[in-house]
């Protein structure tokens, strides 16, 4: 095809969002519209001004991290293959209009730890979940819990169709129900991160009055104030200096000889500073991170500890809960499962992974194309590389001769020496 036939073409057929505009429609016709992302999740009063939201924001991003499929299992109960389904969709590419697959994992942890309980909610089905287990999820959205009833629950959840957040009544049988599995260390009334959020706005509200231009001075007055008449001069007295103070470019005041000022607002010694540091410090334990883990500068043994305490309970929480109402009993018998998966070499420096595909491709646990696509380089076509072998083995049954210099092909007899 010529280029002038490709452009003809390409003019009959294209298409360009700003070119092939349809019929304008009345601005209201297209729903609701809002400055800001409605279905956006924020932080309760007081978590989004704190240390908290920091580590809210990084624990989510690295479980978010985890890779959620629906997969089917082998008779051993092995990840076998993916299955072609609208929840591994969901849990792959998009959950739902709004939302990618990673958004909607770490929308799902941050609201997960503001409010200790979340449920996952099937929006859109094939069939009535209500009246048969044999259907398959197309959307998922994450909502807040409001109100608990023996078999249903009370969603406040996001609806994509007016673009508004409303209650919506579901049952618990499709409904997946997650609850913080550090709930007692982030939720309670009593716990350690509710007690540092509380010392934070404390100390909130002392620097805000430390700062707040106050000059907090006492005036003293050369004569005693305990008529009417002495108070209302001194009143006056008061009065007419922050007049000048006011009034003055530079802030300055006059005063009389026998009269003395006292300066108060002098930071005060308390010991809330101290309180936070401590509180901080015992969060960060009881949650399983360290503050390398937050910069960043954390070595492969602490990330190891760190996905182990904190990312691994959370991700099975979410896991379990899916599995158990997204998939029927018939279907969990015949192998259906929901499962994470995590990169494990993504922390490894690049000095140890040359000596570690050394290892788990001499040893046949991964063949050579399969470690190619974990350091994110494209397969080889050599037949070889899809095979579980060790090359330092000859194989006779692959048809790869043996190196002649490795294994010599003839005895030769060792020389005579005459004595």
């Amino acid at each position: 095809m010529s280029f002038v036939e490709r452009a003809v073409r390409a003019i009959a057929h294209g298409w360009n969002a700003f070119v092939n505009l349809d019929k304008p429609e009345p601005f209201h016709s297209m729903g609701t519209s809002y400055g800001n992302r409605p279905d956006r999740t924020y932080f309760r009063t007081g978590n989004d001004r704190t240390i908290v939201q920091s580590i809210y924001t990084r624990i989510a991003i690295d479980v978010a991290e985890l890779q959620l499929k629906h997969v089917k299992l082998d008779d051993e109960g092995r990840y076998s293959e993916d299955v072609k389904s609208g929840l591994n969709n969901c849990l792959t590419v998009e959950a739902n209009i709004d939302q990618a697959a990673r958004h909607f994992r770490q929308d799902m942890i941050q609201t997960l730890f503001d409010e200790g309980v979340i449920a996952v909610v099937p929006v859109d089905t094939t069939m009535n979940p209500n009246q048969t287990g044999g259907y398959d999820i197309l959307t998922l959205r994450t909502g807040r819990i409001v109100k608990w009833q023996p078999e249903h629950v009370s969603v406040h959840l996001y609806n994509e169709k007016i673009a508004r957040r409303e209650d919506v009544v579901v049952g618990k049988a499709f409904t997946a129900i997650v609850e913080n599995p550090l709930y007692a260390v982030m939720n309670e009334p009593s716990s350690t991160l509710q007690r540092l959020i509380r010392k934070l706005s404390l100390l909130d509200a002392v620097d805000e009055q430390s700062s707040s231009g106050k000059l907090d001075m006492i005036i003293q007055l050369p004569y005693v104030i305990k008529s009417e008449s002495r108070r209302q001069q001194a009143e006056q007295r008061r009065k007419d200096i922050e007049f000048q103070l006011k009034g003055s470019q530079y802030g300055i005041a006059y005063t009389d000889g026998t009269e003395k000022i006292t300066q108060l607002n002098r930071p005060s010694e308390n010991n809330l500073l101290k309180q936070v540091e401590y509180l901080t410090e015992l969060l960060y334990s009881q949650l399983g991170i360290t503050k390398e883990v937050m910069d960043g500068t954390a070595d492969y043994q602490v990330m190891q500890n760190y996905y182990n305490r904190t990312i691994k309970p959370i991700a099975d929480a979410v896991v379990e809960a899916m599995r158990r109402t997204f998939l029927t009993k018939t279907a969990r018998s015949q192998g259906h499962s929901i499962e994470y998966f995590r990169k494990p070499f993504a922390n490894i420096p690049v000095d140890q992974l040359a000596e570690l595909a050394d290892k788990l491709t001499r040893n046949e646990i991964v063949s050579s194309n399969e470690f190619r696509q974990i350091i994110g380089l494209p397969p080889s076509k050599d037949k070889k590389a899809d095979q579980l072998r060790n090359s330092n083995m000859p194989e006779k049954d692959l048809g790869i001769k043996p190196d002649p210099i490795r294994v010599p092909s003839e005895r030769i007899a060792p020389p005579q020496i005459e004595p």
